[in-house]
Formats: C-alpha cells, structure tokens, sequence
C-alpha cells in the first residue's frame, strides 16, 4: 500500500483561462480539494509560478501538468529547475532517454510519464501510425518508464487493472478522464471515480464535472465521499 491520503487522491484539473478565475475557484472548493493540477492554459496567463507559489501557500500540492517534450537533456535540465519549485507531480511524454533524464533530475519531484492521452481511441491511434492496440501500448510505455526511474505513469482507468498486472506495483497511476455520468465531450477511454479505484488507479483527476457543476464545492466533496467508500 502507497502511503496516500484519502483526501489527496481526487487532483482537481484547474483549467481555466485567467489565474483570478482559478483562484476563485480554489476558495469555492475549500477543503474539499486538496490537490490542484495546472496545464498549459494557465502557462499561457505569464502568472503560472505565481498561481503555483499562491496554491503552495495555501497548503495545496500542485501538479504540473506540461507534458515535457524535447531533446533528453533539455528537459533534464527543466526538470532540475522545476524541481526548485516544491511542486508534487510534472508530467513528460518522450522516450527512453527523455525520461532517464527527466529521473536523473526530479529531486523530490516526482516524474510521471504520459502512456495514452485518454483522448485517443483506436482510429486516432492509426492515424499517429502505432501498430499496435491501446492497452499493448501503454503496458510498454509503463514498463519502460518505470525502468526508466519515473515515479508514476498517466493512465486511462482501462487500462491500469493491466498496468498492476505486468508493472511493479510501486508505479503509480494518475487515472484522468473521470467521468461521474455518461458524457458527450472528447474525453473517449474514461471510467467512473469508483471503477478507476478498483481498477488500481491512485489518483484520479476531476474537471469539468466539477467546474461545471451548479455547486463545485458540492460535486467535489460528493467525490471524495465515494473515494472513502472505496479504501
């Protein structure tokens, strides 16, 4: 068992577009919310380390989600920088040696490496030109981040019962794509917040359904009530 707290395990995707909008957002959510990932949206405001010194600030831990994507040692040297910053998670998305540089550099940070986008289905596959199915190709992906030092992998809840089945068990998986009710977006491989954790997953990262919802704080902490039920 990973040393995780309950309340930590829901990672609120805090994609909006101005940082007034994600810290009105932050308040609403209170203490039902413990965990915030921001993305390249919010990077795009030139108020992203301040947002993420504020949410430190406030005793949240931060994920940062940027999917690193270079020559190895350009991002083993962003990595070392980054690490300077106190968040909890940073995303990358590369091969071998992308990712060995990313772990020779984390610190504390804790890498973790995108297998799928949960955006991609079969079709979109082809059309990268992966000759191979979905599940095959983040089971390889996983294996080979884990090899390669990384603390964790980004999986569809799909697919992580296959990750625990042919990867160390200390990998963790961050299971995006959690969808409560049936959904019409373009998120395509998703699971509900009870199936990921059955499925293996660790944590699990809400945003829309939360966002969008008439009463965030309600949604959010609606969430964590069925996260307790499953541990």
């Amino acid at each position: 068992m990973k040393n995780i707290k309950i309340e930590d395990r829901l990672i609120f995707a805090l994609d909006v577009p101005e940082v007034n909008q994600a810290k009105d957002l932050v308040n609403q959510l209170d203490e039902s919310v413990n965990f915030y990932k921001i993305g390249m949206e919010m990077l795009m405001t030139g108020q992203y380390f301040q947002l993420m010194d504020w949410l430190i600030a406030k005793d949240k831990k931060v994920f940062v989600d940027l999917k690193f994507f270079d020559v190895p040692e350009t991002v083993g040297r962003t990595i070392n920088r980054l690490s300077q910053y106190g968040a909890t998670f940073a995303t990358i998305h590369g091969n071998q040696g992308l990712m060995e540089k990313a772990a020779e550099n984390k610190g504390d940070l804790k890498i973790l490496a995108v297998t799928a986008l949960t955006s991609l289905d079969r079709g979109d596959l082809d059309d990268l030109g992966f000759d191979c199915d979905v599940q095959d190709l983040v089971i390889s992906r996983a294996k080979r981040a884990f090899e390669a030092g990384c603390d964790g992998v980004v999986s569809s809840g799909l697919e992580v019962p296959f990750l625990r089945e042919y990867v160390d068990n200390k990998l963790i998986a961050v299971t995006p794509g959690i969808r409560p009710v049936a959904n019409d977006d373009d998120q395509k491989r998703v699971v509900d917040v009870a199936t990921a954790f059955k499925s293996g997953s660790d944590y699990i990262v809400v945003g829309r359904p939360i966002k969008n919802a008439d009463d965030p704080y309600a949604a959010a902490s609606s969430i964590q009530e069925i996260i307790k039920g499953c541990f």
